[in-house]
């Protein structure tokens, strides 16, 4: 039996090879001796990988697990190519259908661990979807999915079990901390997508804003109607936010400058090895606005046909870009070449070249017309955000929400000081502790100084720092970093009103990029300075 199971693997092999050598083989003739050459190479490093896997499943102490093994040497290969070519099993086919459509079925809600608790809780239920019509909240308890307990289960389990086919219904049974009952309700899954534009509204001075969350889907046709309505409003200025936005399908990039270039304008080309990866992108749509001045707000995570966006304005001088340098992903996939057992293959095969010739490099990206320095976050408030053990930020806001029906709207909402003078009592009384980057510089600059022998003669100054290092007082950490600390508790409990709509608007209060753009565009001849200067 082992025998046919191996006769039968070698043949299968063989076949591959054969196969695979064909391909590579075949178009020989119409090359140079390089590509000879090079074919060979491809052939014999394949044959030696066909020997190696045989001789590993023969002889290897325990029984490969030929898809685990495969996969892991597919997913190395890719990996040494670029980031975004990669392999999808037949396991995978979902999150390849998620990837290139942006949907996925489930109930529309983020869910997290809670530590202290130790079970997944809802984090952040998304406006319209399942999870919010059927009244769940941040901070409840997820126990049980139908039959199946989801106690001591982790996130990703948790997760599977929400998510499933549009259309089906489970009982979901969850526990609600600040009232300790139990509630079941039922819920039907449905397809879940982000919307494409966060908000969109008039700022000061007649700017319209838009805050464009991705080109995946249709959102040329939400940009259009938001444009069209912002200008029925009185907007003569537009600033576009393409911050965190990772990009998507090129087309919809194209139908969206096509609001403000002339038709038949060239946006971008790709240029790869083969002919047939080569291609131009125009717009197709006579414009709404050629002339009306555009801010485009970029970061580091500002990636794909978002830099093409924001890169094509510039290049064309019909708008300014403000911000930070942006990703930098100038490679073009073919997102689903077919391979053997419903297996898929998203391949990277050319780049991208703006107008202006120019390619967009990885780690470089676009530079920003302005180029404004990201807020960092401080490393108490950063603790508090995402790495806190004992909860005490998810636990304040899942009390608060439970003890106010309503908070009014975002733009005017604030936290009253008796708010967060409760906040910082409890995370006091909580035990809450965070590494301080001064310590961890400390302990470097001390191992520094004791190799080059300094240490000795500073010996004194250096035990002083320490004692003022080592005194680690939360709550001054609390007073100094109040403003910023706030105005996250504040971004966390509107979230639960007014979603993540909500959550931008009381980020822009304090946002300096947005208040360059807005400076900008309203003062006399900057912004046609910016635009004629040459980078």
């Amino acid at each position: 039996m082992v025998q046919t199971v191996m006769t039968g693997l070698r043949s299968m092999a063989a076949r591959c090879l054969l196969s695979a050598a064909f391909f590579i083989l075949s178009p020989a003739a119409l090359l140079a001796q390089d590509d000879t050459n090079h074919n060979l190479e491809v052939g014999k490093n394949l044959e030696i990988f066909n020997a190696l896997y045989k001789e590993l499943d023969l002889m290897y102490v325990d029984t490969l697990d030929a898809s685990k093994v495969v996969t892991v040497a597919i997913d190395a290969m890719l990996q040494s190519l670029d980031p975004y070519t990669e392999y999808y099993p037949e396991e995978r086919q979902k999150d390849l259908r998620t990837m290139l459509t942006g949907k996925y079925a489930g109930i529309g809600a983020l869910i997290r661990y809670h530590q202290k608790q130790k079970r997944c809780v809802i984090d952040e239920p998304y406006e319209g979807m399942p999870a919010a019509e059927a009244g769940l909240r941040k901070g409840d308890v997820i126990l049980q999915i139908d039959d199946s307990l989801m106690t001591d289960r982790n996130t990703s389990y948790v997760s599977s079990h929400l998510r499933g086919d549009a259309g089906t219904s489970f009982l979901l049974k969850f526990l609600r901390p600040s009232t300790g009952k139990t509630h079941t309700v039922k819920i039907t899954r449905r397809a879940i997508k982000m919307p494409e534009i966060t908000w969109y509204g008039m700022r000061p001075g007649g700017i319209g804003y838009i805050c464009l969350n991705t080109f995946t889907g249709e959102p040329s046709k939400a940009m259009r109607l938001a444009y069209l309505d912002l200008k029925k409003r009185g907007a003569t200025k537009l600033i576009l936010d393409l911050r965190g936005n990772g990009g998507g399908s090129v087309s919809e990039c194209v139908d969206i400058l096509s609001m403000w270039l002339p038709m038949n304008t060239k946006i971008v080309e790709t240029r790869g090895k083969l002919r047939r990866a080569n291609s131009e992108y125009i717009t197709r749509y006579e414009p709404v606005d050629t002339v009306m001045p555009l801010v485009v707000l970029v970061n580091g995570e500002t990636a794909s046909a978002s830099e093409i966006t924001s890169g094509t304005l510039q290049d064309l001088k019909r708008g300014i870009v403000v911000g930070s340098h942006t990703f930098g992903k100038g490679l073009v996939q073919i997102p689903n070449i077919d391979l053997p057992f419903n297996a898929n293959l998203k391949l990277t095969t050319s780049r991208y070249y703006l107008p202006s010739g120019r390619g967009i490099k990885m780690k470089e990206g676009i530079t920003p017309d302005v180029e404004i320095k990201p807020d960092t976050m401080s490393n108490i408030t950063l603790y508090l955000d995402r790495l806190d053990s004992t909860e005490v930020l998810f636990d304040y806001v899942a009390e608060y929400i439970a003890k106010h029906s309503s908070v009014g709207d975002a733009e005017t909402f604030h936290i009253t000081d008796a708010d967060y003078a409760d906040f910082k009592q409890r995370v006091i009384a909580a035990g809450f502790t965070y590494d301080q980057m001064s310590k961890k510089r400390y302990d470097e600059l001390v191992r520094i100084a004791t190799f080059e022998g300094y240490y000795d003669d500073a010996r004194e100054e250096f035990e002083a720092l320490k004692a003022k290092i080592d005194h680690h007082d939360v709550s001054r950490d609390m007073d100094v970093h109040r403003d910023e600390i706030k105005r996250l508790i504040e971004q966390e409990i509107i979230s639960a009103y007014h979603y993540q709509a909500g959550q931008l608007l009381i980020g822009l209060r304090t946002d300096k990029v947005i208040a360059e753009a807005e400076r900008i565009l309203s003062t006399d001849g900057e912004y046609s300075r910016i635009l004629r200067r040459e980078k």
